[in-house]
């Protein structure tokens, strides 16, 4: 199966990088410009974009509305143990949109990247 891939529009592909290798595991597949990367996680590829630039993402649409980061669309990571991965991202400065959430289908939390763009952590419920 290809991997699955999601394109993030970041203020800061420094900033983005850092954060995704260092704080949830992804690692760098390619950074050919300053305003662009790839990292990945398992089947996930992240293009990380600035925001102005000459690539195809930073374009205005026709409407004159440009790129931003932010908004509800979001990717969602599992993890095995979502109280201690928020607890140790909390202690690295990490920014949470909200508490840890526990519904039917398991908890979890909305974590921002440093350009605002939201990351679902997910804990499944024990079987």
């Amino acid at each position: 199966m290809a991997p699955v891939t999601v394109r993030y529009i970041v203020d800061d592909v420094d900033a983005a990088i850092a954060f995704y290798t260092q704080r949830l595991g992804f690692g760098v597949e390619l950074r050919p410009a300053p305003g662009f990367a790839i990292v990945s996680r398992g089947d996930l590829r992240l293009l990380l974009n600035a925001p102005t630039g000459p690539g195809g993402a930073a374009q205005p649409m026709p409407d004159g509305r440009k790129p931003e980061p932010g908004g509800w669309n979001r990717i969602q990571l599992q993890v095995d143990d979502l109280a201690s991965e928020v607890e140790t991202l909390r202690k690295a400065g990490a920014h949470f949109r909200n508490d840890i959430v526990t519904g039917m289908g398991g908890k979890q939390i909305l974590l921002d990247d440093p350009a605002g763009n939201p990351i679902e952590l997910f804990e499944p419920p024990r079987r």
